[in-house]
């Protein structure tokens, strides 16, 4: 689905933020991206994206190769970026009137999202009347309604409280297990990294190199509370712990 190969990022300065990324994401795998702050986590995803063209090494979706933004690739960002003059639905309508395709399938298909979400009584509300948590369920739907196939989210959770941010992250592995759309996800939660994620890859100190990815064998759905799994949870994040500090 996505290759990453030696990939190599410097920004003028110089600043290499990455250096020999090689990494694989497989179809409908979810993979989250850990690291300390400025180990180039966000840039990576926005070369996955096609937002940057690395300096060096090639990245390709599906065998071609990535050099622009893709209609078949959605962004959720830390902030939800909504309209605030449009509603909930036309918000979340917003790609489908970018793209030219204003047909009853994308209403269906947005109705759909906002019940998945829990959305479907706030459709006609707009985003400042609405909770930061359910502002990021809107960017969500947003992002999910042309059906991409991959979904590229950059700390999406961070500016919430932890009790939502804790809501959020089990909505969307709900949301990942229904859909099957392959998702990379950067955090800096070894938490959320864990509950969400099939493979964990670990970034170094600038530049971002590839120190280890971590597998998360751990039977889904998980939780952040008592589970019968809590030991594999605690062995996972114990891992990630010493592989950050």
């Amino acid at each position: 689905m996505i290759t990453v190969s030696a990939v190599g990022q410097t920004f003028p300065g110089p600043v290499e933020a990455l250096a020999d990324i090689t990494l694989r994401v497989d179809d409908g795998e979810f993979v989250t991206l850990i690291g300390r702050s400025g180990c180039g986590k966000s840039t990576l995803l926005n070369l996955i994206a096609g937002l940057l063209r690395p300096t060096r090494g090639t990245i390709a979706i599906d065998g071609t190769p990535v050099t622009e933004p893709r209609r078949d690739v959605g962004l959720v960002f830390q902030q939800p970026a909504l309209l605030p003059w449009r509603s909930v639905e036309a918000n979340v309508l917003l790609p489908a009137e970018i793209f030219g395709r204003r047909g009853s399938s994308y209403r269906t298909r947005a109705a759909e999202l906002l019940e998945m979400t829990g959305l479907s009584a706030f459709r006609q509300k707009l985003p400042h009347e609405l909770s930061g948590g359910m502002q990021q369920r809107v960017a969500l739907c947003r992002a999910l309604l042309p059906r991409p196939s991959v979904l590229l989210m950059d700390e999406p959770f961070s500016a919430l409280d932890a009790l939502t941010r804790e809501e959020l992250a089990v909505e969307l592995q709900r949301l990942h297990l229904d859909l099957g759309t392959t998702i990379v996800f950067v955090t800096h939660s070894i938490q959320e990294a864990v509950l969400l994620a099939d493979r964990v890859v670990v970034l170094t100190d600038r530049p971002g190199r590839l120190r280890e990815i971590v597998q998360v064998d751990i039977p889904r759905p998980r939780s952040f509370g008592y589970n019968a799994h809590l030991d594999e949870v605690a062995a996972a994040s114990a891992r990630l712990h010493d592989l950050l500090h």
